[in-house]
């Protein structure tokens, strides 16, 4: 179970690690990152934790499916949120294809993405790829 201080539960907190973070797309997942030291809502206050939500659709299953799912990534992501920089914000959204894959297939994508977005690559941009 993911601690209640690592969770992200306000739609604004969802919305501006979609909007303003930097993707990393896999076949089974896409995962937003939003880095950060300070929480918008808590001026003045100790940085809080890193903290992750989840968005699972029907896309993926019937309910007893989306909920397996959100339980292995919230599994993942308890072990992985040290390694963020405190006040991140992080949202790992399942793809259709999450439903039908394995423990080992899901962190296997997780770890790509995380390791994607915290190396550093150029916003997304693909080596060798000349700028528009």
């Amino acid at each position: 179970m993911l601690p209640t201080e690592n969770r992200l539960r306000r739609r604004e907190d969802f919305a501006t690690a979609v909007r303003r973070g930097r993707r990393a797309g896999r076949p089974l997942l896409v995962v937003h990152l939003r880095s950060g030291s300070t929480d918008p809502h808590a001026p003045g206050e100790c940085v809080p934790p890193a903290r992750a939500g989840f968005v699972v659709s029907k896309a993926v299953g019937n309910a007893v499916t989306r909920n397996l799912v959100k339980r292995r990534l919230r599994h993942l992501m308890r072990d992985r949120l040290s390694g963020l920089t405190p006040g991140s914000l992080v949202v790992v959204r399942a793809l259709p294809g999450a439903g039908e894959a394995g423990h080992d297939e899901l962190t296997g994508d997780l770890d790509a993405a995380l390791r994607r977005l915290l190396g550093g690559a150029a916003h997304g941009r693909a080596k060798g790829k000349a700028p528009r």
